[in-house]
């Protein structure tokens, strides 16, 4: 997923600043909690001007598998809560969460809290944020930062499952995300959204499925794909 959204949420009793339960188990403080593959979705909480916790989507690029000291970097789009918290915070806590209507609620909403350490996060780091690069494409602003974890640690585990619902909510988010980006065909990603509905509806459980009818109630992309329907008749 390329571009990030703005919400927020979580409680739970919290560790000295950075709200993880007081029974989770630490990671190594170097490191991630998780191995980080190609593109891995999560969800970053950042620190904004209101003492609350702002919530986004964010995706993490692992280095090259050559590359022995590199660094994970995500790139923020437009002038998003967590850009701006990045500047002013220089960090904030990423997030790898287990229930698809938190991450939906993430890539969608603003949604604001006390906490920044969801209950539905597996895994979590809290990590120091430094802009590499920065740029424009498509009349959006874009900057690439690096991030590098600080302290880690892990809430849950359990074992690895795929469930093909689960990922086209994901990527329901991201299509959905652009419906009012000009550089991008609203017909193609209404056909991407009936396309992700199907699965869901095929392949996916009751979390999928709530997750996928949030995407519509923040986004109204049925009745728009209704009305392009109706205009072409």
């Amino acid at each position: 997923m390329s571009r990030n959204g703005d919400a927020a949420g979580g409680d739970g009793d919290s560790a000295p600043d950075n709200g993880a339960p007081k029974d989770s188990t630490p990671a190594d403080t170097a490191g991630w909690p998780v191995e980080l593959r190609g593109v891995t979705e999560s969800v970053v909480a950042t620190l904004g001007p209101n003492d609350l916790w702002n919530f986004a989507a964010l995706g993490l690029h692992a280095p090259d598998e050559d590359q022995d000291d590199g660094v994970v970097t995500a790139t923020t789009w437009g002038n998003t809560r967590t850009r701006r918290n990045f500047h002013r915070q220089e960090g904030g806590v990423v997030q790898f969460v287990s229930d698809p209507r938190d991450f939906v609620d993430a890539a969608m909403t603003i949604w604001e809290g006390e906490t920044p350490v969801l209950d539905s996060a597996d895994a979590w780091a809290e990590v120091e944020v430094e802009m590499v690069d920065s740029g424009d494409d498509g009349g959006t602003h874009w900057e690439t930062w690096e991030l590098r974890p600080t302290e880690a640690a892990v809430e849950a585990t359990r074992p690895f499952t795929i469930n093909r619902a689960f990922g086209a909510v994901v990527d329901a988010t991201v299509a959905a995300s652009r419906l009012d980006v000009p550089a991008f065909d609203t017909d193609e990603l209404l056909s991407r959204l009936a396309y992700f509905e199907e699965t869901v509806e095929a392949c996916g459980g009751q979390a999928e499925r709530e997750a996928f009818e949030r995407i519509d109630e923040h986004t109204g992309w049925r009745e728009l794909a209704a009305e392009r329907r109706n205009e072409s008749f």
